[in-house]
């Protein structure tokens, strides 16, 4: 079973920048960070495969960036010209299981979740 901690959350500024880390006890397949605002179903953002291949939702082309250190059993987002809109409790996911029967955006390919932290951009 893979444990993840996210940190890095915070408020910010439009336009200004955050980096998430998340942290994990062992290396799964892929991985993926997910933002869930109030009132709205949970969404994926990006994720990169074991061997680095990365995928991005549209609305974060250009302007997040997905890492990850297994050396370091860390995953981190890179955060740039935030927005409004970008405001969310943000999720790091797990594939601790192979499961490629979905897309690496969809919730239901990972098994292991974060306990989230927020982000709060402001005008």
């Amino acid at each position: 079973q893979v444990q993840l901690v996210e940190s890095g959350g915070g408020s910010v500024q439009a336009g200004g920048s955050l980096r998430l880390s998340c942290k994990y006890t062992s290396s799964p397949y892929s991985m993926a960070w997910f933002r869930q605002a109030p009132g709205k179903e949970r969404e994926g953002v990006a994720a990169i495969a074991s061997l680095g291949l990365k995928t991005y939702a549209d609305f974060v082309k250009n302007r997040f960036t997905i890492s990850r250190d297994n050396a370091a059993n860390s995953l981190y987002l890179e955060m740039n010209s935030l927005k409004l809109e970008d405001t969310a409790m943000y999720y790091c996911a797990a594939e601790s299981v192979y499961n490629p029967g979905y897309s690496p955006l969809q919730t239901r390919r990972y098994y292991n979740w974060g306990q989230g932290t927020q982000v709060s951009v402001s005008s």
